[in-house]
Formats: C-alpha cells, structure tokens, sequence
C-alpha cells in the first residue's frame, strides 16, 4: 500500500499540470450535469417499508388511486380578537372572501370552507381553512405564493389573527450557504496557525472546496434519477468539507516534515501520500463502510444520505492522493515555513507540546484512564433516556407563521387535532361493509384517549374506508404513543366480530412506527459496525488490543455525544444557547445516522494517531517512547484536524433544518470528545498500561492477514530515486535517510 501510493503521489507531482486539468474537467462536467438535470423530485419509494403505517399509506395510495397526498397545502387559521368569535357577521365576511379569491388561484385543487365544513372551534373563537394544490411545495410559483399572502393580509386587516400552516409557505430547505462558509472561515484561521504559511493553510481549503463542488453538483445531477433531497446534499457537504479539508491537512504536514528531514520536493511528496496517504486512505474507508451500511437498516431515505455522504467522502480522499501532490509540485516552496524555506530547520517540524502532553499522560495513565471513563460516562447517562420522534411544526421558532398556526390549532381545538390517527379498514370480501367499518369507527370512538372519529369515507371500489381519529393529547406525547398500541391491539376482536381488517396510519402513527423501528435498529448497526472497526484495525495496526481499545473508545464518545443531544434537544440544557426554542423528542433519522458518522471520525483520529505510533515502534522504538514520538509527530496536525471539524460541524448549528441542526451539534460534540478525550488522552493511557503488549499478535493471525504496509516499513527499504529539477528549487537537496 505505501509504495503504491508513494509511486503515486511522485506521477501526481511530476504531471501536476495533468492532474489538475483532469479535475478542472471533472468539476465542471458534472458541475454543467447539475445545471441541465431537472429539479429532484419523488422517487416514489416508499419512506420505510415493512411498518404497518407505511402499508397502511401504500393501501390508500392504491385503492384511492385519485388522492394526492404529495400536493401542497396550507392550512389558513383565523383566531377572533378576545370577547368575539369568528362566526360574527363581520369576521365571517372576511372569511368567506379569503376562500373566494384562493379558490380562483392558479393550481388550487380546492378550498375547504370552514363554515360548511365545521371547522370551527366549539366557542367560535378559532376556525381553520384548509387550500389543496395540484402541485407539490416546491414547485409553487412566487406570484402562486403571493397570492395567497395578499389574501391572507387581507383578512388580517380585519382584526382577525391569521397564521399559516401547511407547506405551500414553508420555508423549504437549502443546501450550502452560510453553514460552509462560516465553517471554511473557522478552519482557514486554524490552518494558518497551525503552518504559519498562507499558501499551507490556502491548499487544504482550496481542493476542499473542489471536493465538495463535486459532490454536490453530483448530488444535484443525479437527484432526479434517484430522489436525493436537499438535506441530502447538505450532509455530503458537511462531511465532505470536514474530511476534504483534514486528508489534505495531513499529506500537506508531512510533506512539510519530510522537506524539513532534507527530502527533495519530488521525493517528499512520493513519502508524504505513501505514509500520510496510507493512513488516508484507511481512514476514509472506515467513514465509507459506516455510512454505506447504514442502508442495511431499510429506510431509503437514511440509504441515500449515506450513500451521498460516503460518495463525498470517496472524492475527498481521491484529492488527498492525486490532486494535493499536483499542486505541491506547482508550489513546492511555497507551503514551506518559513524557517525550512530559509534553512534554518534541520529537524522535523514536531511540536514539543505533543510530546510533553503524552509524557504527562505516561506518569498517571490509571488516573487519566479512569477519570477520562468516568467523565465520558457521565456524559452518556442522558442517552438512556432517549426519546426518538418526527418533530414538526411544534419544533419550529414561534417567529414562524406555522409555529403559531399549530399552537392556534392546539389552542382552539385541542392537542391533539395536530396529530389525528387516520384509520383505513380493508372490507374487501365483506358482507355488509358499511355496518363493518360504522362498527370499527364507534369502538375506537370509544377508545380512552380518543376525543372524536370523522365520518367514513369508502373508496370507488367499495371496498376500502378512511376515517381519522382525533388524539386527547399531542403528536409527540407518550400518552399518543401508547394510544396507537392501544387501537391496534382491539384489531383481532374487531376482525373476528366484522369479518373486516384496520389499520392505523398518518403522519402521527408514522412517526411512533419509525421511530420505534429505528429505535430497535441501533444497538444491532452499533454492534455491526464496531465489528467492523474490530476487523479493520486488526489489519491496519496488526494488533489485537489496539483495535479494541479503539472500539472501546468509540463507544464511549458516541454514547457522550448522545447524551449531550439528549440534554440539550430533549431535555432543553442550554438550547436557548443553540436557537433551540422547543424541546422534544429526538428526530428519528439522527441517532443512528450520527453513530454511523461518529465511527467514521473517531478511527479517523485513531488512524492518523495511532499509525504514527505503530511506525515509530516497527521502526525500533520501545512502546512508551512510540507513544511519545507518534504525538510528537502528529498531536498538533490532530489537534488542528479536530478543531477544524468542529468548526465545520459547528457552522451547521445556526441551520433552519431541525436534522441538520442536531446532527451538526452531535458531531462537534463528538469530535471533541473522540479527539481531545479518547485519541489524545486515553489512547497514550491505555497504550502505557499494555506496553509491549498493545502490539502483540499471534503468529497464526498474523500469517492469515493480508499485509497493507500502512507505516512505511516498504519506503525505508526501497533505493532512493533520482532528483530531477524542480520549479522552484535552485538545486535539489539530498535525502536524510536511505
């Protein structure tokens, strides 16, 4: 592995102006792809199968083959002043004039009138709406969205209060924007402290900025063809930018260490992808494995999010090899600090904090072990307490029109009209199906929990029924969970007595099914993938203990940063801090989305650390001093790795998107904790108390596995090339090692 890549890394630098112009082309190939590909629309996949809301979606959607449930809709509350209803002359006029000029719009399906429909609270005091579009929400037009404000300002000039819910004004998600660029400027700071040197702290951003412009004008191209969403293409960016940036942070420092050792440009480059490369290249396979196996959990939407974001990955780590060396060679001096451009450097470019740190760490390595467990441990405790849900318009800041249409509803007609149940009964087959279904509706009519049951409504066929029913509490509360198991647990005698069959969906019933499917998948997917880190690192560092260790490690920061989003997002510590205006439940998709990403970063880290350790103890090192020379060599890149991922994590906090928010805060979180608890400090911990031990290997196992070379051991022993000219250099220097 290290002498392919360092052959690699020196073509790369010897046809720098090939290399560079192959992904000038790439970038702007798919960059033109994006252009001219159609808006991503739905793929028509269901959003997780095998739960029985979604077959209960899947049944409405094929017996009532003329229902558009993806067509945009807004929900039009009124709220009369105090003292006075909405039914009083004056106000229902307004009313009734907002549903005359809407129902002429362009694309209006239809408008339900509150009067003749009943929507009015039962004091009088709030009424609701309802406008069907024939299209979906982002196909709206703006003068379709004007048209219903100026509507709605209308009304509002009449005293009445009028909020808007639904999606025809939501503000729909976007992708990119101030997120990367708050996080590019974070890390250009930390670059520049961190070399000293513009060009050094300019070239990691630069190809970052190439990667991600890859991805995701990929991401925009192929979103037709396979449904990928805007958050999709978010989460790509975040973590392509992350680790874009961190791959090309380390090629670039050990180039700059191999040219401080005496190497000459070209051969400096070939040792710097060859060794640094090599750790790359593992460390970017990791984060692809736990992404890619996310689509072993069965949620398509959760699939394309990982597929998406291990694609970036996958971009990112072919810049590291390829176009990073192209543009040393074009600037070979220039990435160079200042002290080696003049000659004054004759040793590495190490840092004595790094070793200082570890040698504190090699005093008291019990103390630091046990505090760093029992730190951590506290930390995971509000992870036992995980509550996982969809939050909607309840999630959102009571600036935003939606919020306080919900809290109107809730306010007017109870907690749980934001929430109904909607109930389809199959009676294919059935004698006397009307009397069937008038049977099911009145028990769960009866049901505790249940305020009221719309009338039925049978489809063309006769052979299929919709009714809804209005929960006592709201979308999110236990009381509604336990409400669904309730109903569905009357379905065997209901069956026996009617001969008909029900089953419970909506979004409400939805959100309680995925979450619980989700909920019941993370430990396996955990388990899964600290196998495979097991199984990874077992050849990587030809250990058995170290991938252990690590394995251990992961889960102790994963489980931190859980119970970190715990206390903030559900438990509501510090949220005000975050912009976070309501608490509640976990989204569902985040968990199990974050713990995937989590392992990715965190054998990120113990690559990059623990490869550096590993060469210096093969190399002749003991093991407490291979300890000391890896964080010698690599404790400042790691440091600066970190600290650049919370700044790009970071920068997704202030995100209007609820997920991206929550998964932004978890993993900045999370790369605290791995990089500065786990790698830095009780890795070299737990590293001491072993010794010599953390490398052992039986002799067998050690036969079986395949040999990847990942600390240079291949380099040392190779004969020393050529130096041929290079820009920049008067004259080539001669390498300090053979």
């Amino acid at each position: 592995m290290a002498t392919l890549l360092y052959r690699m890394g020196r073509t790369a630098f010897q046809r720098r102006w090939l290399v560079t112009l192959l992904w000038a082309v790439i970038l702007g190939a798919v960059g033109l792809g994006a252009a001219k590909a159609p808006a991503a629309g739905d793929d028509g996949t269901s959003f997780m199968p095998g739960i029985e809301a979604q077959r209960a979606f899947d049944l409405i959607g094929e017996r009532f083959p003329g229902a558009d449930a993806d067509g945009a809709n807004a929900r039009i509350v009124f709220v009369a002043p105090d003292g006075q209803k909405v039914t009083a002359p004056g106000p229902r006029a307004a009313v009734d004039g907002l549903v005359e000029r809407v129902a002429t719009g362009s694309r209006v399906a239809g408008v339900v009138d509150p009067f003749t429909a009943g929507a009015v609270s039962k004091d009088g005091s709030t009424a609701y709406a309802t406008v069907n579009y024939e299209v979906k929400a982002g196909d709206l037009t703006d003068a379709e969205k004007n048209a219903l404000e100026r509507a709605v300002g209308e009304v509002r000039r009449s005293g009445l209060t009028v909020e808007v819910g639904g999606t025809a004004l939501a503000a729909q998600p976007a992708a990119g924007g101030s997120s990367e660029a708050v996080g590019i400027a974070l890390a250009a700071v930390v670059l520049l402290i961190t070399f000293g040197s513009l060009a050094a702290a300019g070239l990691p951003l630069l190809t970052a900025v190439v990667g991600i412009g890859v991805s995701t004008a990929a991401v925009l191209a192929l979103g037709s063809v396979f449904g990928l969403s805007l958050t999709t293409g978010t989460l790509a960016s975040m973590l392509g930018l992350a680790v874009g940036i961190d791959y090309a942070l380390f090629v670039v420092s050990r180039y700059r260490e191999e040219r401080a050792n005496g190497h000459d440009p070209r051969e400096a480059t070939g040792l710097a992808v060859g060794t640094a490369g090599s750790a790359v290249v593992f460390a970017g396979l990791t984060v692809v494995i736990a992404l890619a196996g996310l689509s072993v959990v069965g949620v398509p939407m959760l699939t394309k999010m990982g597929l998406c974001a291990a694609g970036a990955v996958v971009v990112a780590v072919l810049i590291a090899l390829t176009l990073v060396p192209a543009l040393l060679g074009m600037w070979p001096q220039a990435v160079l600090s200042r002290r080696v451009r003049k000659g004054r450097a004759v040793t590495g470019e190490a840092g004595g904090g790094g070793s200082r740190w570890a040698r504190l760490v090699l005093r008291r390595p019990v103390t630091v072990l046990v505090t760093c467990v029992l730190g951590l441990g506290a930390l995971a405790l509000p992870a036992t307490h995980l509550e996982m849900g969809m939050p909607g318009a309840e999630s959102k800041p009571v600036s935003s029109t939606e919020r306080r249409a919900y809290d109107a509803l809730a306010e007017g007609f109870g907690a749980g009209f934001n929430g109904p149940l909607t109930i389809v009964a199959d009676v294919r087959g059935v004698t006397g199906a009307e009397a069937a279904v008038k049977t099911i509706a009145r028990e769960i009519g009866a049901t505790r929990g249940v305020v009221s049951v719309s009338a039925t409504r049978f489809n063309e066929a006769g052979d299929t029924a919709l009714f809804s029913a209005v929960p006592a509490s709201g979308p999110n509360d236990e009381d509604t969970k336990d409400l669904v198991q309730t109903i569905r647990s009357q379905r065997p005698a209901l069956e026996r007595e009617t001969g008909a069959t029900f089953e419970v969906t909506g979004n409400t019933a939805m959100n309680i099914d995925v979450a619980r499917a989700l909920q019941d998948a993370l430990v396996p997917y955990l388990a899964v993938i600290v196998v495979l880190a097991l199984l990874l690192l077992l050849v990587v560092f030809r250990s058995v203990l170290v991938p252990v260790k690590a394995a251990f490690g992961f889960l102790l920061s994963v489980l931190a940063s859980l119970g970190a989003v715990v206390a903030v997002f559900q438990w509501g510590w510090g949220a005000s801090l975050l912009g976070v205006e309501q608490t509640g439940p976990i989204m569902s998709l985040m968990p199990i989305f974050l713990v995937g990403i989590v392992f990715g970063l965190a054998m990120d880290y113990e690559v990059f650390l623990v490869a550096r350790m590993r060469e210096a103890y093969v190399h002749g090192d003991s093991a407490p001093q291979a300890v000391v020379t890896g964080f010698r060599h690599s404790a400042r890149v790691v440091v600066a790795a970190a600290v650049i991922m919370i700044a790009v994590f970071s920068g997704f906090v202030g995100a209007d998107e609820s997920m991206i928010k929550t998964i932004g805060f978890g993993l900045a979180v999370a790369v605290l904790f791995d990089a500065f608890v786990v790698r830095m400090t009780l890795v070299p911990a737990v590293l001491a108390l072993l010794g010599d031990r953390a490398w052992w290997l039986p002799g067998w196992l050690d036969r079986l596995l395949p040999r990847v070379d990942v600390e240079g051991v291949g380099l040392a022993r190779r004969p020393v090339p050529a130096a041929g000219p290079v820009p920049g250099e008067a004259a080539p220097q001669e390498p300090a090692r053979a």
